[in-house]
């Protein structure tokens, strides 16, 4: 494992330790609403500060996007972090969340981990390296057939300015695919496409910290990951397709006359 790696794991763990020490007792959590429908804990910011924490005592030099304190420093290296994706299930005791950390080296994405505390699950990535869970070697599914297909996506939820071209490629997949579901953390949601639980995933409006760990498992689990054309601009655009080959362009069809109007890809 590369030595950047094993201390984005370590910051994972660390992160880990606080979320599942509040997990016990969520009747106490501080809450706070950022916006509509998106929230924000004391533990969000608390598993934050142990990866940043972490990250500066190996790494100075390095910049930061995280979700909870934004962008800070200047580096060709740059981690992107997310301490809890699915702050909503969290609150409310439904166990799907995980924190999320990625490197960025000029722009491309290098390095992943994605830890989901419930299950104890370690999902991680190095470019060129391939996917992993708990060490084991991760492959994407194998299925061809958009009507065998099960789909991960996620509802719009802070923005409905393209509600009703989602809801137009929401209800024809539903008829196309196998089955398709919303469990409401964004970055398992890619890390169970690398895994083969999901043959494909889509999501409108995201921030990069919930994607970029998960499309370099997707990637280093041999499947695709664009925009809604297709393109590799869904981190600067927030809109994402992932897949196994074969169903990630069988979704992009889907999507393809849907690109009209104010929804761009």
């Amino acid at each position: 494992m590369h030595p950047m790696l094993i201390i984005a794991v370590k910051a994972a763990r660390r992160a880990g330790q606080v979320i599942s020490r509040a997990s016990l007792d969520i009747s106490q959590l501080k809450v706070s609403t950022k916006q509509q429908s998106d929230y924000v804990t004391e533990v969000d910011k608390l598993a934050e500060g142990a990866i940043i924490e972490m990250l500066r005592e190996n790494y100075p030099n390095h910049a930061i996007l995280a979700e909870e304190s934004g962008s800070s420093g200047q580096s060709e290296f740059q981690w992107i972090i997310d301490p809890l994706d699915g702050t909503t299930n969290f609150i409310h005791g439904f166990p799907q969340y995980a924190v999320s950390i990625a490197l960025a080296h000029k722009g491309v994405l290098t390095h992943a981990v994605i830890y989901d505390t419930n299950r104890n699950e370690l999902f991680t990535a190095s470019k060129g390296e391939g996917a992993f869970l708990n060490e084991k070697r991760l492959r994407v599914s194998n299925r061809g057939k958009l009507d065998e297909a099960l789909i991960g996506t996620g509802f719009p939820y802070r923005s409905f300015d393209h509600i009703d071209a989602y809801l137009a490629i929401f209800r024809e997949l539903t008829q196309k695919t196998a089955g398709l579901r919303r469990p409401g953390a964004a970055s398992l949601d890619l890390a169970y496409v690398a895994a083969g639980r999901l043959d494909g995933f889509w999501e409108f409006g995201l921030s990069p910290w919930d994607m970029a760990a998960g499309a370099l498992l997707i990637s280093e689990a041999g499947g695709l990951v664009g925009d809604l054309n297709g393109e590799p601009n869904y981190l600067s655009s927030g809109n994402i397709v992932g897949g196994n080959p074969k169903v990630f362009a069988q979704i992009l069809q889907v999507i393809a006359p849907h690109l009209s109007g104010t929804l761009k890809p």
